[in-house]
């Protein structure tokens, strides 16, 4: 991975990668809001060979693929002036889906007392998918009420994955 000189409040270096997320996500931000959407994430990621420079968004009642479009038309403009990314990509617009991981602070806010999907990097008790409540989360910790009404805290680094449970 390589690093630049880029600085992050306490992190010291981040990576190429985050750097291209983070420049993404300041210039789509007023974007997005600009046309009553949220920015729920940005990532920039290599699938079979390609990078993808990946932007999800979302509203209340669902985003369409129109929203999608307007965004992607109208932030294309802005990629192709600042020409922050030096690798040859593909540019999305999405929705987060309904499985969506929880990542950021607004995240775990508005998830809350919501049913969520944990899963562990190595097993806790012999098992590495945990299902609950999610009762409390702090910078360090998330802590869910389990179905018998017993509740586990899980330290943040142990977290491969967080969503919101999907009921079918």
């Amino acid at each position: 991975m390589v690093l630049c000189d880029f600085e992050q409040k306490g992190r010291g270096k981040v990576s190429r990668r985050e750097e291209y997320e983070q420049t993404t996500e300041k210039l789509l931000e007023p974007i997005v809001t600009g046309y009553g959407f949220e920015l729920v994430d940005v990532e920039y990621v290599k699938e079979a060979g390609t990078w993808y420079l990946r932007a999800y968004i979302d509203k209340p009642g669902g985003i369409t693929v129109d929203d999608c479009e307007t965004v992607s038309r109208r932030f294309s403009d802005i990629l192709d002036e600042k020409d922050y990314i030096e690798d040859s990509y593909i540019f999305e617009v999405s929705s987060p889906g309904l499985g969506r991981p929880l990542k950021k602070e607004k995240d775990f806010k508005r998830s809350l007392g919501e049913e969520v999907e944990i899963r562990t990097y190595r097993p806790i008790e012999h098992q590495k998918e945990f299902t609950g409540i999610l009762k409390d989360y702090d910078k360090d910790t998330v802590t869910i009420t389990c179905e018998d009404d017993t509740e586990q805290t899980f330290n943040r680094s142990e977290i491969a994955l967080i969503r919101l449970a999907l009921d079918f």
